[in-house]
């Protein structure tokens, strides 16, 4: 995608005269989106750090080639303006405020400070955590940070828990499940056993499977201790790789199971409750559905991605709902595909079900839903703090939906603010 469909025409400097956005584009330039706000402690306290680099960077031979610019959450035009007048580099006008909203959600900002750093001639990710590499890479010796391929990471020797020496090209060709775990993590050690399970049961099935234990470990006795109760590979301990593959896939939080099929492209990153729904591997290689049912395993869509959810009075209802989601889903997850893409909305069907009364009820509160009028439908962005409703509509066509999604992603449907 241009930088033009990002940012619009045109982007603000600080005397409020303009720079057409075409002029940043180009081959080897990089440009950084920068999310932040005068009211926010983090952001006020690495500002001045990224503005030093900033000046330092430029006035290098590869400085040339890189721009930055202020996307703003500040709450009126005053605070921007004051905030911005610190800032060396451009800014979004903070009239478009439709426009940071649809940035926030198509690179999933979930809080402040954040700087994402993009190719400038195709509008991709080179580097999502902008902030690291400023701390980390003080004279810009990585420039432009294009991202390594999988493979050139992955790419070395592996063991298996009787120390026998193995390689990455011992499983090439076979589904490979990247397991990030720590014998110290209860809720790992709680899960390993789960898996365990089920791993034997997909390769006594003939499943095309691997898995590969990356350790946060904190020393190597505790490593090979909790490395003898599972039966796959694992990275050897203190490898490099594995910091590199936590970043590659942002693993947050362990356990973390990512699964990638034969080609080592990326299935999901939710194999763990892939595995919790599906033990015995019945859709093993565990390819993401268009549209999945609310439960406690794809709850975690709403705060990573915006995310539609049509509630019915039951379950007959739901399920109805889903296939006539399908078609919606399947066009947004195919477009995204095509350009490489992460789909812009995940898709959930719901209804009140005794098992996810806890959901229903976090649900209602967070976004002051109303049950009363089931069946509605609601379209949830936590990124950018707002919801659309519908209440009165209580039924669609398989058309109207797509064209609802449409409407939503183009910014043409009234949204309200969660809080």
């Amino acid at each position: 995608m241009a930088l033009v469909d990002l940012l619009g025409e045109t982007v603000t400097k600080k005397d409020k005269s303009t720079v057409d956005v075409s002029s940043l584009s180009g081959e080897g330039k990089v440009m950084g989106l920068y999310f932040s706000a005068h009211w926010c402690p983090p952001c006020r306290g690495f500002t001045p750090k990224l503005a030093e680099w900033y000046k330092n960077f430029k006035a290098t031979a590869k400085g040339a080639n890189l721009e930055i610019v202020f996307v703003s959450s500040d709450s009126d035009e005053t605070s921007f303006q004051e905030y911005f007048n610190e800032m060396p580099w451009l800014a979004l006008e903070f009239s478009k405020r439709d426009l940071k909203a649809k940035l926030s959600q198509r690179f999933k900002v979930s809080g402040i400070p954040t700087l994402i750093l993009l190719d400038a001639a195709t509008g991709k990710v080179n580097e999502g955590d902008g902030r690291s590499v400023v701390m980390e890479d003080a004279t810009g010796e990585n420039f432009p940070w294009t991202p390594k391929p999988f493979e050139e990471i992955f790419t070395g020797p592996l063991i298996n828990n009787k120390e026998e020496k193995k390689t990455t090209d011992d499983i090439k060709g076979k589904v490979v499940g990247l397991y990030f775990s720590a014998h110290w993590c209860g809720p790992c050690r709680g899960f390993t056993p789960k898996l365990v399970e089920s791993y034997n049961k997909m390769k006594e099935a003939g499943k095309n499977l691997e898995i590969v234990f990356c350790s946060s470990d904190r020393d190597e006795a505790s490593f090979m201790e909790y490395f003898k109760e599972m039966p796959w590979l694992a990275l050897p301990f203190g490898d490099k790789r594995k910091q590199a593959l936590s970043k590659k896939f942002d693993v947050q939080g362990i356990p973390t199971l990512v699964f990638l099929d034969e080609s080592w492209n990326v299935i999901t990153t939710n194999g763990r409750g892939a595995i919790s729904k599906d033990p015995e591997g019945k859709d093993f290689p565990f390819y993401p559905k268009p549209v999945n049912m609310l439960s406690g395993d794809t709850a975690s869509a709403i705060n990573e991605n915006t995310t539609l959810i049509w509630f019915a009075a039951d379950s007959a209802g739901a399920a109805a709902n889903k296939e006539l989601l399908i078609p919606a889903a399947e066009g947004i997850i195919s477009a995204a595909k095509a350009k490489g893409e992460s789909p812009p909305m995940d898709f959930l069907v719901a209804c009140e079900d005794e098992d996810e009364d806890d959901i229903i009820e976090g649900l209602t509160e967070f976004c002051k839903l109303e049950f009363s009028n089931v069946p509605f439908l609601c379209i949830i962005d936590v990124s950018s703090q707002s919801i659309y409703k519908d209440y009165d509509k209580k039924a669609y066509t398989s058309d109207e939906l797509k064209a609802l999604v449409t409407k939503y992603l183009d910014g043409q449907l009234e949204k309200q603010k969660l809080r």
